[in-house]
């Protein structure tokens, strides 16, 4: 990431609440075609969430600590604020003398740019401030939040024009809170409804409503420079299983999720 950091724009996706069996599934069966084109081998790699609900999860994830590989360790991390006898800190890893990764990234001349999702996101009360309070630029919409079934349609039109707007030589980190994934997701598949309420097939649906519109994302994050993405999920959700249902729990959907990095060429 030395190498890395200061020469590319960065991209980074978090699909809030995809649960990683379904991404593998629809990626398997060829529904997420503009999001496997991308992932190393065409598949997403198995890896255990930080924090079982958006809060938490992002707290973790903006010091540093993204989602960690499902085997045995210690993984080195992408970032790290220097930190005594951190164990994941390698030689490869941009380490930053900061509290957070936003920080630690603008002391090196980057913009940081929030486009949030839901509700953590959206700075009405005040803890819906914290996490967007992280970055330089932040923005939110309600057409941007959960109960949007264009949201992130949306959420692509805001990203495009915040790219449009940077100087040429201006570094980029952009953040993207994808909400569709996120209860109520009912709206995303046809014949579905509110009666019924959502459903592991609804959230199948709302990832394959991302997938069609990812890809101008992925454009306009690579369309000055080389750009590296990360795109995960912050954590799962339960949808019946064992009797749970939603997340904030420690249930195994809740805790594994989908992950992958990979460069964006300009022009993707």
């Amino acid at each position: 990431m030395n190498a890395v950091v200061g020469s590319h724009d960065l991209l980074l996706v978090t699909l809030d609440t995809l649960r990683h069996d379904v991404a593998v599934e629809l990626a398997a069966a060829g529904r997420l075609p503009n999001l496997a084109r991308h992932l190393p081998g065409g598949v997403w790699e198995k890896r255990h969430a930080p924090g079982s609900f958006t809060y938490a999860s992002h707290q973790a994830i903006f010091a540093g600590f993204l989602p960690t590989p499902a085997s045995p360790g210690p993984h080195p991390r992408l970032f790290a604020a220097r930190f005594a006898g951190s164990e994941t800190t390698a030689g490869r890893t941009f380490v930053y003398d900061s509290p957070d990764l936003l920080s630690g990234l603008e002391a090196v001349g980057y913009r940081t740019v929030c486009v949030g999702g839901v509700g953590f996101f959206n700075r009405q009360p005040p803890l819906g401030s914290v996490l967007p309070g992280l970055f330089a630029e932040s923005h939110w919409e309600p057409e941007f939040g959960v109960a949007s079934p264009a949201s992130f349609e949306a959420q692509v039109t805001r990203a495009e024009e915040v790219v449009a707007a940077l100087p040429a030589d201006q570094r980029l980190f952009l953040f993207v809170n994808v909400s569709a994934l996120h209860q109520p997701n009912w709206f995303h598949l046809p014949g579905a409804t509110a009666e019924a309420g959502d459903s592991r097939a609804t959230h199948a649906a709302a990832l394959e409503y991302v997938d069609r519109h990812i890809g101008r994302l992925f454009a306009a994050a690579s369309s000055r420079r080389r750009c590296f993405a990360i795109v995960c999920s912050d954590h799962g959700t339960a949808y019946g299983d064992d009797g749970y249902t939603g997340h904030r729990l420690g249930h195994e959907a809740v805790w594994t999720v989908p992950y992958a990095h990979f460069f964006l060429e300009p022009g993707a």
